[in-house]
């Protein structure tokens, strides 16, 4: 017997002998009030849970039907402040501050000449991938101007992005500036970040668990843009991909991949074709597009023909209107979610 299971069992025979009740204890915690219980080990099952049936729950409220998901780097910027950076790359003596770490040479390494051959390129790209930026931007406005003249009771294709900046800010931006709804799905990293401010406040969402918020993106996706990005751009697009590739969405999805010649210089599809890697089919699952409106056509194109069927109908004939029913079971239940094979 353990010396403090020893002092317990005196102090209580004393405490009988005595006559004298023990003291009262505090109320034990609601299990889901557990702050110690949920962030522990043996709390990782209702934290998955909970970042599948809250943002659930809040599809539900806000009807959101489906999503269009735009992926791309959180490192471009709109076109005014990469042109600012490009000014101070030109103009050494100003007083300007420096840029941020990684971003373009500041001025004091080009005024002693220890500027990087890459930081220089880099001025120069900033401004170049600045198009892609306000591409996105102009994009996620045309969509979400079609999308709110599409009879539904739910909101139909609305814009989500990973909540951050760059081409996530850019795509929010734009259907927020076009008047829709926009989602933010955002992530908690270890460092200090936070969502853009172009989200709706009730779709603004973040994710401890980065699988769930992959779940989301593809769960209500029925399009997909991929503008230029890095690893994490990368991850998402080819994910999305290997779930149409493997028929395990039930359901049509529209790939369009933005900017042919940077997406070419990264990845040579042809070769992966040549060498057998991937089918010659395979190559059919996206679509390249250069500008927005080829975007939007592409975009609009394959929605229109896999998911507005009785919507599209109800649009041009109003005979047709009149058998269709005002409510299906998706209004009344919430979000369209994708059944997997």
């Amino acid at each position: 017997m353990s010396e403090e299971t020893t002092t317990n069992s005196e102090i209580t025979t004393s405490q009988a002998a005595n006559g004298s009740e023990p003291p009262h204890l505090d109320r034990a915690p609601l299990a889901y009030e557990n702050s110690a219980f949920l962030n522990s080990a043996d709390g990782r099952l209702i934290r998955i849970l909970a970042e599948y049936t809250e943002p659930l729950a809040r599809f539900r409220r806000e009807r959101i039907q489906d999503t269009v998901v735009f992926f791309g780097s959180a490192r471009f910027h709109g076109r005014e402040e990469a042109d600012r950076a490009l000014e101070l790359l030109n103009n050494t003596g100003s007083l300007a501050p420096a840029p941020q770490h990684e971003q373009p040479a500041s001025i004091p390494e080009i005024a002693q000449g220890t500027a990087s051959e890459l930081g220089r390129r880099r001025a120069v790209a900033a401004v170049e991938m600045a198009r892609y930026y306000e591409d996105a931007r102009r994009l996620a406005h045309m969509i979400t101007s079609w999308a709110t003249t599409i009879p539904s009771n739910r909101h139909r294709f609305v814009i989500t992005s990973g909540g951050g900046p760059g081409i996530m800010e850019a795509a929010n931006r734009g259907a927020h500036e076009a008047g829709g709804k926009t989602i933010g799905l955002n992530i908690r990293l270890p460092f200090e970040q936070r969502p853009n401010s172009y989200i709706t406040p009730t779709l603004n969402f973040e994710f401890h668990y980065f699988f769930m918020r992959k779940l989301w993106f593809a769960y209500l996706a029925k399009a997909l843009v991929v503008f230029p990005g890095g690893f994490g751009t990368i991850d998402e697009m080819f994910e999305v991909l290997t779930l149409v590739q493997t028929h395990k969405l039930a359901k049509n999805i529209t790939v369009v991949i933005y900017g042919s010649e940077y997406w070419k210089k990264v990845f040579n599809f042809e070769w992966l074709v040549d060498t057998g890697a991937i089918s010659p089919g395979d190559v059919d699952l996206f679509h390249f597009a250069d500008t927005p409106e080829q975007a939007f056509e592409l975009l609009k194109d394959g929605l229109t023909v896999h998911h507005l069927g009785p919507e599209a109908d109800r649009k041009r004939d109003p005979v047709v209107a009149e058998t269709i029913p005002a409510f299906s079971p998706e209004d009344l239940l919430g979000p369209e979610f994708a059944r997997t094979l």
